[in-house]
């Protein structure tokens, strides 16, 4: 008892500190029965983050847009993405089903890079696109990141003072799961499939040690209420493991939905000395079963989806935009309401 009391005013402090430093997201994964699994994430900021749908065929050219040094390659995988600001993939999922999700984390550090030299860089807002270009399963990414043949490079917000700091999560089919950090320079890689639960900060490892110390608590008892990233970590963690385990699509997504609300904030809620209490913005869910990308925009009462079987996601496919910026009113199965259109410039080096 006396190891408990001395352990919660740390937490507390913890917290209080996280809080200052970090912009929230929250994400999970949920896996039911006879192969049912959905990753769910929010995007929480302080102010507008204007989103868009895309929809990227099979063999597009890619540049990471690091200078001469970019690494290059051609899509293997059509894919479903949600922009922000039409410049970085920051969510999607994969025709194979696999989904890769940004989350902000302000601890991130990056390696040194030369724009120039001779180790091939990829720009953090292609790091997301780069997975779901290149692989089917969690366990492909992660043999090929962790041979480090390339290192992510990052750079100001075009426009802002914003330096940007991530981390990706990614989850496929089968249920696996793996979280890509860059801490003090190098590659940290998180690979298991109990990995379920995510926030931004802090980094993982922390994350997992915040958990623990609630796990002796019950759930149904008391849960951490408030907006903050520990917080957030710890309640996604329970009602993702609490909520029904079934193949019955429309309860489980009805579950999904719930937590992943659960864990949002609400719009209008803001605070200057608090960076992590900010509105979120959108939320989205990916069926990794049944090939369905959701998406709810708070400003928009209807939650839309994109149904992969529906689209041609061949070379001879078409890139196509479901414009979303300027909070337009769309409903249920969207595919008809996307355009071809050009591709976006992905953010690049400063």
């Amino acid at each position: 008892m006396k190891s408990r009391n001395r352990t919660l005013p740390l937490f507390l402090a913890f917290s209080l500190l996280i809080s200052e430093i970090a912009i929230p997201c929250t994400r999970i994964v949920y896996e039911g029965l006879n192969g049912t699994i959905i990753t769910a994430r929010s995007m929480d900021w302080r102010g507008e983050i204007p989103a868009n749908l895309w929809i990227f065929p099979r063999g597009i050219e890619r540049s990471g847009e690091a200078g001469t040094s970019s690494l290059k390659w051609k899509s293997k995988y059509g894919s479903v993405i949600t922009s922000s600001w039409d410049i970085a993939s920051s969510d999607g999922m994969n025709e194979k089903g696999l989904v890769g999700n940004l989350l902000w984390l302000v601890e991130s550090q990056y390696p040194k890079f030369e724009k120039n030299g001779n180790i091939k860089g990829l720009a953090v807002s292609l790091w997301l696109q780069y997975v779901l270009d290149n692989f089917s399963t969690v366990s492909e990414a992660v043999t090929v990141l962790s041979k480090n043949d390339f290192v992510i490079v990052s750079s100001h917000i075009p426009g802002t003072n914003i330096f940007a700091t991530v981390h990706l999560s990614i989850s496929d089919a089968t249920g696996d799961n793996a979280i890509f950090e860059y801490i003090n320079g190098k590659l940290v890689i998180h690979h298991d499939r109990k990995y379920v639960a995510m926030t931004n900060s802090p980094i993982f490892d922390e994350q997992l040690a915040i958990n623990s110390y609630w796990q002796g608590i019950p759930g149904t008892i008391m849960l951490p209420g408030t907006n903050r990233a520990a917080d957030r970590f710890v309640r996604a963690s329970y009602y993702i493991d609490a909520i029904p385990k079934t193949d019955n699509i429309r309860t489980a997504l009805a579950s999904v939905f719930g937590v992943i609300r659960n864990c949002s904030v609400p719009l209008g809620i803001s605070s200057e000395t608090e960076p992590n209490i900010s509105s979120t913005r959108w939320r989205t869910v990916a069926d990794q079963k049944n090939l369905v990308y959701y998406f709810d925009n708070v400003l928009n009462p209807n939650v839309i989806w994109v149904e992969f079987n529906k689209i041609d996601f061949s070379e001879k496919g078409k890139i196509k935009k479901l414009s979303l910026a300027n909070h337009e009113n769309y409903s249920g199965d969207s595919l008809l309401n996307f355009k071809e259109t050009k591709p976006f410039q992905f953010a690049g080096l400063d």
